[in-house]
Formats: C-alpha cells, structure tokens, sequence
C-alpha cells in the first residue's frame, strides 16, 4: 500500500500546506509546470518525488523530468503527462499512448482544474490535482493524496486553499 500526494501547475511556488497535507504520504507526484529546479529539489528532500515537465519549464527541468512518466505503484500503471486532456478531450499524443500502454490511472495537469473522471471507454481513472501555485487564472489552490493498494485507488482527499 502507497500513500501518494499528487500536484501540479506550482510555478515556481510550494505552499507552506503541501507540507503538512503531505505529511503522512510516501511519495509526491508532480504533474508538471513545476517552474524550477529548487522547487523539485525542495519536493524531493522531503518525499520521493515523479515528475513530468510543462510548458513553462526551462532547461534544467526538463532536463530531468521527461514530457511523460509511464510508471507502475503497487498493481496499477500510471501515465502521466503535463498537457494530455481528458476523457473525451484527450490530445492525439496521449491518446496514442493511452492505447498502446492502458494505464489504469492517467494524470495530467495545465487547465488548472482539479478533475477526477472515469473514462469507461479507456477503462482508467482520469486525474489533474488542479494548480498548486499562486499564477494563473484559478481562485483556489487544489492538490490531491490518494492510495494505492495493489490494484485499488481509494481514499482520495482533496486540499483547497482560497488564494489571496
């Protein structure tokens, strides 16, 4: 069983709350527009850290966090991108990928719209945990901690923060 914290879209910003929301996670994914290199390196001295690379990222980022993660935790395989859509919306790349991989879980971010759809067609569970930074058009700041155990993800929370 894994604990995980899931975020996105921190433009260069952690929020003092990830740290405590996140405490009792074994490990944080990053669904990209992570801003800089300090704020992953910040992520990873406190937990494990998956990440993929957005649109806003520089060299140095992308430079260690590729466009997409194709990853297994515990029985479920995950793909994760920054920019891929969602259920019915996905964009042709990811699609492809969703077709030749089928993960049971795929996370992207970039809307800055905390979403969590099952795709029966794909037959996955969709997931963007929102925007965890203070740039960008959303009025709230959203992640996401979940579980895996073996093949189930349960106990799925939701952080919102009404940004200033």
């Amino acid at each position: 069983m894994k604990r995980i914290g899931l975020l996105s879209d921190t433009h260069g910003y952690l929020h003092p709350k990830i740290f405590e929301f996140f405490k009792e996670v074994d490990e944080i994914w990053h669904a990209g527009d992570i801003g800089n290199i300090e704020i992953a390196e910040d992520i990873e001295i406190f937990k494990p850290l998956t990440a993929v690379h957005g649109n806003i990222d520089d060299y140095d980022v992308r430079n260690i966090y590729p466009k997409f993660q194709i990853f297994h935790c515990e029985k479920v395989k995950i793909l994760m991108t920054h920019i891929g859509g969602y259920p019915g919306k996905y964009n042709s790349e990811t699609y492809k990928k969703i077709i030749k991989e089928k993960p049971q879980l795929f996370i992207s971010g970039h809307s800055h719209i905390l979403k969590v759809i099952y795709d029966k067609k794909n037959k996955l569970l969709h997931m963007n945990p929102g925007a965890a930074g203070i740039n960008g058009l959303h009025n709230v700041i959203t992640m996401i901690r979940f579980t895996i155990d073996e093949e189930k993800i349960k106990d799925l929370e939701v952080l919102e923060i009404k940004r200033d």
